[in-house]
């Protein structure tokens, strides 16, 4: 594989690996963040649309994670379902 090649498949495996979409309510989704993790703060958890990598930053400073971490951890918050009472 040439140099090019390698770069275009570590930017391709970088991108599918390490990405963050808000699926549903970001309202609901930050509070149950917020409940798991207390040291969040509201502001940490401020999402602007477009600004995702904002959101990753503050989070991994305040809970001391890599970029990876925050990004599973996000990821998997949005996977749990509500329970129903």
């Amino acid at each position: 594989m040439d140099a090019k090649q390698n770069k275009t498949t570590n930017e391709h495996n970088k991108t599918t690996a390490e990405t963050f979409k808000v699926i549903g309510n970001w309202k609901t989704l930050s509070k149950r963040l917020h409940a798991k993790f207390a040291q969040l703060t509201e502001s940490d958890l401020k999402f602007e649309t477009g600004k995702e990598e904002d959101l990753i930053k503050r989070i991994e400073t305040r809970l001391h994670k890599k970029r990876d971490e925050v990004i599973q951890l996000l990821n998997a918050a949005q996977l749990v379902k509500p329970r129903v009472l």
